[in-house]
């Protein structure tokens, strides 16, 4: 069964039931999430959605790589 990732919560939330994630949005451009007190501070009202807009980053490329993580993607 795969694990399914839901757009619509923070990346706070998303981080702190899945520590995978970080790594995932490391490898897809969202680098800066590793920094210390980023999860804590922009994490905490950031969406994937949000940062791929703000990143310039296709949200059907951020998709394609959690699924090919393993991910079912809500949105």
């Amino acid at each position: 069964m795969s694990k399914i990732i839901n757009f619509n919560k923070t990346v706070n939330e998303l981080c702190s039931e899945d520590p995978f994630v970080i790594e995932v949005m490391k490898e897809i451009g969202f680098e800066q999430i590793t920094k210390p007190g980023m999860l804590q501070t922009a994490g905490r009202v950031m969406t994937i959605a949000k940062g791929a807009r703000m990143r310039g980053i296709d949200l059907s490329k951020i998709k394609q790589t959690f699924e090919k993580h393993g991910y079912s993607v809500k949105e």
